[in-house]
């Protein structure tokens, strides 16, 4: 591997994890910065523009929206100015359901588009992968019982995710989004190779709501 290609890999996992930590904490100029303008953001609950994304989520984190995220295991292909990183990640959320504080992990990975424009890499699209998720009552004595109808209505990989989120007041897709197996995540390995081979568009998610 030359020294380019590791200077511009390491730049990019920089790029992931200033995401995480400038996201969680609530540093909208520098979680700005890691994108590029026009970049788009998918995820369970908003899928826009990078700008709009970032005021949605400044909302939230006004109003107290928790939602927390971790790395792991981290990979990278670059073909010139283009790239498409995976990154291992869990997203915790906590929220009061049914009035029973309770916590949502959603193990999963990021997918990412970047584009390197006048030497920087920024990134141009992000598409979480939903892998599987669980809920649990923060208080262990605490007694909850889900909507079985509203679980079922959501995807198997973020369905608990889904159902905290639908349960604090956002519109989440019921579909579209990429899992573990499926025509979604075909869809979106099939967009990254055509983005690291040229193609105008990183592409977009076909959202059901």
């Amino acid at each position: 591997m030359n020294q380019q290609i590791i200077d511009d890999t390491r730049e990019i996992r920089q790029l992931v994890d200033n995401w995480a930590i400038f996201s969680d904490s609530g540093n909208w100029e520098r979680f700005a910065e890691c994108w590029h303008e026009g970049g788009f953001m998918c995820a369970t609950w908003f899928q826009a523009n990078a700008a709009d994304f970032i005021k949605a989520r400044r909302e939230g984190f006004e109003k107290g929206v928790s939602i927390i995220h971790f790395h792991g295991g981290f990979t990278c292909d670059i073909s010139g100015d283009r790239a498409v990183a995976q990154t291992k990640m869990t997203i915790n959320q906590r929220a009061t359901v049914h009035d029973v504080i309770v916590d949502v992990v959603c193990t999963g990975r990021f997918y990412d588009c970047f584009e390197k424009r006048e030497g920087r890499w920024g990134m141009v699209r992000r598409q979480p992968i939903y892998e599987k998720d669980r809920l649990d009552a923060v208080d262990p004595n605490a007694s909850l019982e889900l909507d079985p109808e509203i679980l079922a209505s959501f995807p198997k990989g973020y369905c608990h995710l889904a159902y905290l989120q639908s349960q604090i007041g956002y519109a989440v897709a019921k579909g579209g989004l990429p899992g573990l197996i499926g025509p979604e995540i075909e869809k979106l390995y099939a967009e990254g190779k055509a983005w690291l081979e040229g193609a105008e568009s990183p592409g977009r998610p076909d959202i059901i709501k």
